[in-house]
């Protein structure tokens, strides 16, 4: 691979939970000038993971380790003042660590599409979310859990779904799978008692019914997607 070229992750349910989780974590708290610098942080370390999980998916050095490394590093250098005015932060260095550690055993061993892998990368992007949280003011309690749990479970639903349309098309079982998760969604924000919150799982409840186990598109699945994300972004704005 070329040096000079760019290399940047091209999955748009990536970029989804990477700016998602971020902004609902920081709206549902108080947004600070420190924010911007932890958002460039949790950029440039995602664009990071991309070329270093490549290189270990081909079990070789490659270029994509120069910038892996060199993303990695500028990361770092925007996060040094958000640790130096909120060196609490750190605790959360231990739960990305353990994440990261599940994503690099799947890929290692070409496991990358297996649904733990999935949900594994999930918790590891809302855990973005609450670490923007806490940076506004929030704390450790039942705002936290709910800031972090509805992300977890919209975009668990993209999981089931997404696979439905293209790995596991052809296994019924995931079809149903699919349109059962996304009829229990909208009972999590009605238990927790934000009944508003639940019209954000409308539309991937009917994405579902719709289109789990159909042949579609990639970039019909992605333009849904987006569609998808920027409404439940939008709903968990205004009610959280």
């Amino acid at each position: 691979m070329n040096r000079t070229k760019i290399v940047i992750p091209r999955e748009h349910g990536g970029w989804a939970m990477l700016i998602v989780p971020y902004m609902i974590g920081m709206t549902a708290a108080k947004p600070t000038v420190l924010h911007v610098p932890l958002f460039l942080a949790w950029l440039l370390l995602y664009f990071a993971s991309y070329p270093l999980l490549q290189s270990l998916k081909r079990k070789k050095q490659t270029s994509e380790v120069y910038w892996g490394i060199g993303y990695a590093a500028a990361g770092a250098v925007f996060l040094i003042p958000v640790i130096w005015h909120a060196p609490w932060m750190l605790w959360f260095a231990p739960v990305l660590l353990a994440l990261i550690t599940v994503n690099i055993w799947h890929v290692v061993r070409r496991k990358e599409r297996a649904l733990l892998n999935d949900l594994c990368a999930i918790l590891l992007f809302c855990t973005g979310g609450a670490a923007a949280y806490m940076l506004g003011g929030g704390t450790v309690g039942k705002e936290l859990a709910v800031v972090a749990l509805v992300n977890v479970v919209y975009f668990a639903g993209t999981v089931f779904f997404v696979k439905s349309v293209f790995r596991e098309r052809k296994n019924k079982r995931y079809t149903v799978y699919s349109r059962a998760y996304h009829v229990a969604a909208p009972a999590v924000p009605l238990i927790l008692g934000l009944p508003w919150l639940a019209a954000a799982f409308l539309f991937p409840l009917c994405r579902s019914w719709l289109f789990s186990g159909k042949v579609i598109k990639p970039m019909n699945v992605g333009i849904i997607e987006i569609i998808g994300s920027v409404q439940f972004l939008g709903i968990s704005m205004m009610v959280l």
